[in-house]
């Protein structure tokens, strides 16, 4: 299996190649994320962002796949993948409004209260709401590259964290480092983000999936190939 540097190196690449696709998808799905968050009420959001947007960002993840498959994107791809995927997506986006829901009520009612004991139960909360959202990390791949049901792909996205969590918490820890300078632009959030992570996850996703596929030669590098016989 190729280390997560190299694949963060052939994620770049990828980005570069694709640009244009990455911004133009990213931007759709960006729109609907800003339209619900700045001009509805806050628990209105909650409910329409796993039905509006989650559905579009599985379908950016979608028309990646589709890319490594046939080597070239298409716009259509992205909702075409919405509305395959809006079982999955909308499961997955409550899920995620579940865990902040938990996350923000723990520290609203904790948070207020004196004692050692309120501030160990808000830290072990915490701790468990990341690494309940981490196990998720190849979910939405594994519907997309093994055509899973999302529970079934929830149960192994799960399995996959444990077999390999150095691993999967790297993987998320880079999305992080990458993530934080595009939220605080602003702007390179909204045109790069979700395409960028489509790509990325899809590659991390496929080295855990085809480990064997990775294999040294003899000056150091790697030789591998994803969906279908497409190279990266």
């Amino acid at each position: 299996m190729r280390k997560l540097n190299d694949v963060l190196k052939k994620t770049g690449v990828e980005i570069y190649r694709e640009i244009t696709a990455v911004a133009l998808y990213s931007m759709i799905t960006s729109l609907v994320l800003v339209t619900v968050v700045m001009f509805v009420p806050l628990w209105a959001a909650l409910a329409l962002l796993p039905v509006l947007y989650m559905p579009l960002f599985y379908g950016v993840c979608y028309a990646y796949h589709r890319k490594t498959e046939r080597g070239k994107s298409r716009l259509k791809d992205v909702f075409q993948g919405a509305l395959k995927g809006l079982g999955p997506a909308v499961v997955m986006g409550f899920f995620f409004v579940v865990m902040t829901l938990i996350l923000w009520s723990t520290w609203w009612y904790y948070g207020g209260k004196e004692g050692i004991g309120y501030l160990a139960i808000g830290v072990f909360q915490t701790y468990f709401v990341i690494m309940a959202l981490i196990s998720q990390f190849y979910t939405f791949q594994l519907v997309i590259q093994e055509g899973m049901g999302i529970f079934k792909a929830m149960a192994h996205s799960v399995k996959l964290f444990l077999k390999y969590p150095a691993y999967t918490l790297g993987a998320c820890f880079q999305a992080f480092c990458v993530a934080i300078p595009l939220m605080v632009t602003v702007v390179g959030f909204g045109f790069l983000f979700n395409g960028m992570w489509a790509i990325y996850q899809h590659k991390v996703t496929y080295n855990v999936l085809n480990p064997e596929e990775a294999k040294p030669v003899e000056d150091g590098g790697v030789v591998a190939s994803e969906a279908r016989g497409v190279s990266i």
